[in-house]
């Protein structure tokens, strides 16, 4: 589930386990063994404050979450601060960047996990006493490596993902004469069902031709790069899947396909409700965005289809985090927490159900509720169609320039559309100013 740009998510649960190497079950006596002895036995507090930092509607997830776990530690009090998505990060940023107000838990979106990756701010889950890499096939496949450094780090934990998904108004496509088949087969067939779609009911087909790039830029990624710098931090934006990417949205915007709205934005969530746009490609937890609060009133108009050509890709997840300056008195109790939001199958399905946060534990992908009908969409089962595209998404390598590169590449987008500047110039342009980043 998302709240935030870019097509991001929120949270959900881990488990009653016991630190296979770390926590014992008598937390609530106040006895915190480690691997490596990192947590003793301490004497019991009277009371305990963890703090959690978290984004609507992670918050709310979390604090559902908390009976449960407060009957294992009865003298453990939780106060959750929730600050809007934006406002959160940039406030994690600071506490990271200065040491002060650091939570004992933080829920960071994946985009900022890959910026926070690469600093030395979050701690190793790797290293003794949390080991999370015994955790590792637990979370489908792309989920973890999506908190993963370039070298080797595991700085959070996966908590719900975005598996990439279209969701397109069945009346619209119907009245333009087109078939969902039209709008998947490949992507210039996509973009061509969009002109149809102008000409016959008025609709645009998308809400901004920067999602068209967005996506594209996603799909054809080699094995171990990221979206703009390889392994060796080499640029990557001055290449065919840019090309092709830039080259379909200048398409849809002469063709004048795309509303020109911004994601989030007030005319982007009218447009749903007007039936002005007629597709969405972002992630799984649109779907119950509309149905609960964007448009409920479009009711059993919308579909889900795969993303166009056979391509698969991950729009936005929650991770939880601990800060290596946070209180070290707390971590054993913050590591156990963040185990019961990631690792519990009851509790990722409780947060599935409320929020619609899909999860990226695989052992509560199986539950019946997969194969339940929606009747947003029509009765369809897309959650299956959503399952089985988390099996089949390619883990992205993360920089820690991603977010100034996402920047400068909408940037230089930007000038194409709305000023006519030619691809290969702007693309080259953002090679140089990237590559003068590339290593700092």
């Amino acid at each position: 589930m998302n709240v935030g740009k870019s097509g991001q998510v929120p949270a959900r649960k881990a488990g009653r386990r016991r630190l296979a190497a770390g926590l014992c079950g008598a937390v609530g006596l106040g006895v915190l063994f480690g691997a490596t002895g990192a947590w003793a036995q301490a004497a019991p507090p009277a009371r305990t404050t963890l703090v959690v930092a978290a984004y609507p509607a992670v918050d709310e997830i979390v604090r559902k979450a908390l009976p449960a776990w407060q009957r294992r530690h009865p003298t453990v009090d939780v106060k959750v601060v929730s600050r809007a998505f934006a406002d959160h990060h940039t406030a994690m940023t600071t506490a990271l960047s200065t040491a002060f107000y650091l939570p004992d838990v933080m829920a960071l979106e994946v985009g900022y996990v890959g910026r926070f990756a690469q600093g030395g701010g979050l701690e190793d889950l790797r290293e003794q006493p949390y080991d999370i890499q015994r955790f590792q096939q637990r979370w489908v496949p792309y989920a973890l490596a999506q908190a993963t450094s370039r070298k080797g780090r595991i700085v959070a934990v996966p908590s719900d993902i975005g598996p990439g998904t279209m969701l397109y108004r069945q009346d619209i496509l119907s009245k333009a004469g087109l078939t969902e088949a039209d709008l998947t087969a490949t992507w210039e067939g996509y973009v061509q069902s969009g002109v149809q779609i102008k000409a016959r009911t008025g609709a645009y087909l998308m809400a901004h031709a920067r999602d068209l790039k967005d996506i594209l830029i996603r799909v054809g990624i080699a094995q171990g790069d990221g979206l703009y710098f390889d392994a060796n931090n080499k640029v990557l934006v001055n290449s065919p899947r840019f090309v092709r990417a830039f080259e379909l949205a200048r398409k849809v915007r002469q063709n004048k396909l795309d509303a020109r709205v911004g994601t989030w934005s007030n005319e982007w969530s009218e447009g749903f409700k007007r039936g002005s746009l007629a597709t969405q490609i972002s992630g799984a937890w649109l779907a119950g965005h509309l149905n609960n609060w964007l448009a409920p009133a479009t009711k059993g108009l919308w579909r889900a289809a795969p993303l166009p050509q056979g391509a698969f890709a991950a729009y936005g997840g929650t991770f939880f985090a601990i800060a290596r300056g946070a209180p070290a008195a707390n971590k054993a109790l913050a590591w156990d927490l963040i185990q019961h939001l990631t690792l519990q199958r009851d509790q990722q399905l409780a947060a599935f159900k409320a929020h619609d946060a899909f999860p990226a534990l695989t052992e509560a992908l199986n539950d019946p509720f997969f194969e339940e009908p929606l009747p947003f969409l029509g009765g369809q089962k897309a959650r299956l169609q959503w399952r089985d595209a988390t099996q089949r998404i390619t883990a992205v390598s993360v920089h820690k320039q991603d977010a100034f590169a996402d920047e400068v590449i909408n940037t230089e987008l930007d000038k194409v559309l709305d000023q006519g500047k030619d691809i290969a110039t702007a693309l080259a342009d953002a090679e140089r100013l990237l590559q003068r980043r590339a290593n700092r």
